[in-house]
């Protein structure tokens, strides 16, 4: 039997990959820089808001075998990944 939690994960990121592929497909079919461009930029916003979800789920999949101090790090090293995306 599979794990709920990791399941949830799993189906967040095939999700993501669908998105993905449409993607990729509309460019194709529109044939335009930048209507691609624009369809392009959709996604940037999709893809961090599937990261925070997957990872929200593994920290609540986990919080009860974590440490706080663990959940701290782990809450410095997503800190860090997003200030390393962001920042211009």
């Amino acid at each position: 039997m599979l794990n709920k939690i990791v399941l949830s994960m799993a189906s967040l990121r095939i999700t993501s990959g669908m998105i993905e592929i449409c993607a990729a497909l509309i460019m194709l079919r529109l044939n335009q820089i930048d209507k691609a461009l624009l369809v392009n930029s959709s996604l940037a916003l999709v893809g961090p808001l599937i990261l925070i979800a997957t990872t929200t789920i593994g920290l609540v999949g986990l919080s009860d075998k974590l440490s706080f101090g663990k959940l701290a790090w782990i809450a410095a090293g997503i800190a860090c990944l997003f200030i390393g995306i962001l920042k211009k």
